[in-house]
C-alpha cells in the first residue's frame, strides 16, 4: 500500500476517489442488458446467461425440492451460526419499527402518518466470487419485520444451474420460498420489468458488482424504487498510537478480499504507525486465500498520514466511507465529528466482520461517497409512510380563510372552489 505523508487538502480530492473500470462503458452495457429483458423477457434472461456465463438454464426458478435438498447440504454447526446471527439481526431491527403518528393539527384537523409495508420486494444476493448468504439475513430479516406481502430473491448461480446450498437455505429460514437462478444486470431487469416468469417488484435491494448498480440506478428512474448505489464494498480506519497495528491490517484485508475493486484506507496520525500497518497488511495478505482479489484491491488502497487530528476527522468525513473504524484513543469524542459514514465501528475489538455477519446491524451501505447522504439498509427502508387526514366540517370551516387566500394567490380557483362549496351556507 502507498503511503502518503501529511497531503495537502488540495490533493485529497485525488485521494478519495475509488477506483475501477469505465462507468460509462458499464452503465452502457448495463442498459443494452436491461433493454433485452424488457423485451424479450425469459428468452432473453435464457440468452444473456448463456452469453455472459457460457452455460444455460431453461428454468429459473429454484425448486421447492432444491430448497429442502439445500438444507440437507449445511452443516449444523453453520445452520446454528445463521441462527444465532439471524437472533440478533431480528432484535435490532424489530426496534426500528416505526410507529403510527397522530396529530390534531388545530381543532377539528386530524393528521395521521402511518408505516405501511412496501408489498413487493426483490433482493439481489451477489454470488459470482463468494456465497454471500450473509446478505440474505440482512435484507430478509428487515423485510420479514416490516411485513412485505411478497419479497423474491435472485442470486447468480454455477454452471451446475445451482446456487450455493447455504444460500439457499439462509433464504428458506427467513421464510424467502420464491427464489431464482438470475445474476448480474438481467436479474435487475427482471425484477424491475417482470418476464413470463417473474412477476415485477416495486423495490430492489442488495449490493452487487459495477453492472448490478448501474442496473439498480437506471431502473430507479424508470419507475422502481431501489434501497441505494450499493457498489464495491470499501473500509477506512483512523488510527493513532493506541491502536494494533495487526487489527488494522486485518480489518483493511478483510474489505479488500470483497474483490478487486474494494477499497481500503488506513488514516493515522504517524509515519511509524503507517509502516507497522503496511507490513502487517503485505504479511498478512499473503496467507489469505483470496489473495488474488486481495492485492488488486490494495493496488487501489493506500494509507495516509494525517498529524492533526481534525484534519484526520475532516478527511474521513471528506471520504464518507462505508464502513468506517475508529480506532483512536478519544473514539468517543471523534465520533461526535463523524458526519459521513454508513457504519462506524468503535475501539479495537469492533471488527467490521461483527457488522457484516451477526452483531445485528446492517451490512447492505451506501458506498462510493453515498454515505454523505443516504443510510444503510434497515427497517423502514421496506416500508413507507402514508399520511392520512379527517377533517370535520367545524375544522375546515375554521381552515377556509387560509386554504382559500393561499390557492387564490397561487392563481389555483379551482383548488379555492373545492373549500369554498363546501363551507358557503346552502
Amino acid at each position: 500500500m502507498k503511503i502518503f505523508n501529511n497531503p495537502p487538502r488540495e490533493e485529497w480530492p485525488d485521494l478519495c476517489e475509488r477506483g475501477g473500470s469505465d462507468n460509462e462503458a458499464v452503465s452502457k452495457t448495463a442498459r443494452l442488458i436491461l433493454e433485452r429483458v424488457r423485451k424479450g423477457g425469459d428468452a432473453a434472461l435464457t440468452a444473456i446467461t448463456r452469453e455472459i456465463d457460457g452455460f444455460e438454464i431453461l428454468d429459473f426458478r429454484v425448486s421447492d425440492a432444491e430448497i429442502e435438498d439445500a438444507a440437507g447440504m449445511v452443516s449444523e454447526e453453520l445452520k446454528k451460526a445463521i441462527d444465532d446471527a439471524i437472533a440478533n439481526i431480528r432484535a435490532f431491527h424489530e426496534a426500528q419499527l416505526p410507529k403510527e403518528i397522530t396529530v390534531e393539527t388545530t381543532p377539528g384537523v386530524t393528521c395521521i402518518q402511518r408505516p405501511v409495508p412496501i408489498a413487493n420486494v426483490g433482493l439481489y444476493i451477489p454470488g459470482g466470487t463468494a456465497p454471500l448468504f450473509s446478505t440474505v439475513l440482512m435484507l430478509a430479516v428487515p423485510a420479514s419485520i416490516a411485513g412485505c406481502r411478497r419479497v423474491v430473491m435472485c442470486s447468480p448461480c454455477g454452471k451446475d444451474g445451482k446456487i450455493a446450498p447455504v444460500v439457499v437455505y439462509a433464504a428458506s429460514r427467513c421464510g424467502i420460498r420464491e427464489i431464482y437462478k438470475l445474476g448480474g444486470a438481467q436479474a435487475i431487469g427482471a425484477m424491475a420489468y417482470g418476464t413470463q416468469t417473474i412477476l415485477p417488484v416495486d423495490k430492489i435491494f442488495g449490493p452487487g458488482n459495477r453492472y448490478v448498480t448501474a442496473a439498480k440506478q437506471t431502473v430507479s428512474q424508470q419507475g422502481t424504487a431501489i434501497d441505494m448505489p450499493a457498489g464495491p464494498s470499501e473500509v477506512m480506519v483512523l488510527a493513532d498510537s493506541s491502536a494494533d497495528p495487526e487489527f488494522v491490517a486485518a480489518d483493511l484485508l478483510s474489505q479488500c478480499e470483497h474483490g478487486r475493486d474494494s477499497q481500503a484506507i488506513a488514516v493515522c496520525d504517524s509515519e511509524e504507525l503507517a509502516k507497522r500497518i503496511a507490513e502487517a497488511t503485505e504479511r498478512q495478505a499473503a496467507a489469505l486465500k483470496r489473495c488474488d482479489y486481495v492485492n488488486e484491491s490494495l493496488a487501489n488502497s493506500r494509507i495516509i498520514i494525517l498529524s492533526d487530528r481534525s484534519a484526520m476527522v475532516d478527511f474521513a468525513n471528506r471520504y464518507a466511507p462505508e464502513h468506517l473504524i475508529i480506532s483512536l484513543g478519544d473514539a468517543e469524542a471523534v465520533l461526535n465529528e463523524i458526519s459521513a459514514a454508513g457504519s462506524v465501528f468503535m475501539g479495537n475489538y469492533s471488527p467490521e466482520s461483527a457488522g457484516d455477519y451477526a452483531s445485528g446491524t446492517n451490512h447492505t451501505l451506501p458506498t462510493a461517497g453515498w454515505a454523505a447522504s443516504l443510510s444503510g439498509v434497515n427497517t423502514d427502508a421496506f416500508m413507507r409512510k402514508m399520511t392520512i387526514q379527517t377533517i370535520t366540517p367545524e375544522g375546515l370551516r375554521a381552515l377556509a380563510p387560509t386554504i382559500i387566500s393561499m390557492a387564490e394567490a397561487e392563481g389555483l380557483d379551482g383548488h379555492a372552489n373545492a373549500v369554498r362549496v363546501r363551507v358557503v351556507e346552502k
